[in-house]
């Protein structure tokens, strides 16, 4: 069994290719919902490295974006050395992306351990997010164990998938009682309907699937060769060309025609050495204007503004407005449930109930040549 890992051995990849398609008009193609400042000063991704380097160097920080949002990665981390910004010429979900990122770490260190974690969430505890991606960081480098962080549910929410836990892992022989509460994962399920997500919260054996990974280089690579052979083999090719220019090349001519299939269905529900660790911090993916809700004060009728906004028997409304010159007041009558959103050249108005078709409003909007320009 290993001892305790060094922190040079420890490695983050933030996963920041999305589009955040479901937070138009103010994310972009270029500039997505994890590139912009919806919530404070700083934009998701800023905060999602500035969250993780008390454990570990900034040059053991690896950016997964794409070609399009790059130069605006590295423009926001102007201290992240250039070659930790790997640009995917294709989006091919995240199990593509996890054995580029392993590919790229270890080349560095095969004894790397390392976190994959998305770049735009909301972690307010950053204090017991630390402790826990620290106890997870130890327990994956002392055994062949998948880590996942689970999130303890707050609600019975139907837009994440679940983890059925199982009993509670003693530490490994020899080490002192983490503080972080490990337990053995038994089950990754669907996204469920209401009343299944009602029996899961009440049961207090689920958590919530926050797409966060802990492991060591070569558990994750054994773990590809296992369930997905062909990944594990592009992931060995990128490993002989990580860290020379060879690299782009390669992965321009093989991305497009790797398997599109995310992490959790390549690997995660397949594997039998999965542990969870307990999240119990506080937690949000903020998948849509609607979650904006819960980071804003609400007004005695339980309007969440952030704009200049004046209203009559307006209620239960979120009213974003994204200019920063020219800010003219929003006035609104009558309006309940809705979401305004206003930006220097679009505006949407949509119904609350109607926010995850904000997506199929993006797709309209990128078929039609007048309206093209702003996706």
């Amino acid at each position: 069994m290993k001892t305790k890992i060094d922190s040079k051995d420890r490695y983050v990849i933030i996963m920041a290719g999305g589009r955040g398609e479901r937070f138009w008009p103010v994310s972009r193609e270029k500039t997505p919902k994890q590139l912009v400042s919806i919530i404070g000063k700083k934009s998701f991704l800023q905060e999602a490295v500035d969250r993780v380097l008390p454990l570990v160097p900034i040059k053991n920080i690896i950016i997964i974006t794409n070609a399009v949002q790059a130069p605006e990665v590295r423009r926001q981390l102007p201290k992240l050395p250039k070659q930790n910004v790997i640009a995917e010429p294709i989006g091919r979900d995240t199990c593509a992306a996890v054995a580029l990122g392993a590919a790229i770490v270890g080349q560095r260190s095969i004894n790397a351990v390392m976190a994959v974690l998305p770049a735009d969430h909301v972690i307010p505890e950053e204090k017991k997010f630390q402790q826990v991606l620290a106890d997870s960081f130890d327990l994956a480098a002392r055994g062949q164990v998948i880590v996942t962080i689970g999130i303890k549910p707050t609600e019975p929410a139907t837009g994440y998938g679940y983890i059925r836990t199982g009993n509670v892992l003693p530490p490994p022989q020899g080490v002192k009682k983490y503080k972080t509460t490990f337990f053995k994962a038994e089950q990754f399920v669907e996204k469920p309907y209401f009343d299944k997500a009602v029996e899961y919260v009440n049961s207090g054996q689920y958590r919530w699937n926050a797409g966060m990974f802990i492991w060591s280089f070569v558990t994750v690579t054994q773990g590809l060769e296992k369930h997905q052979p062909e990944l594990a083999a592009a992931c060995q090719r990128w490993f002989k060309v990580a860290g020379t220019p060879k690299l782009e090349k390669v992965l321009a001519k093989e991305y497009p025609v790797i398997k599109k299939v995310s992490i959790d269905y390549a690997l995660m529900e397949h594997a039998q050495n999965v542990v969870v660790a307990d999240g119990s911090f506080e937690w949000d993916d903020l998948g849509s204007w609607t979650a904006l809700a819960r980071h804003i004060k609400p007004d005695a009728e339980g309007n969440c503004a952030q704009a200049d906004f004046i209203h009559v028997d307006a209620a239960r409304n979120v009213i974003y407005d994204a200019r920063t010159k020219n800010r003219t007041p929003i006035a609104i009558v009558g309006l309940r449930d809705s979401i305004y959103v206003q930006t220097d050249d679009a505006v949407l108005i949509a119904h609350k109930s109607q926010a995850q078709k904000i997506k199929d409003l993006v797709k309209k909007l990128s078929e039609d040549k007048n309206y093209k320009k702003l996706v």
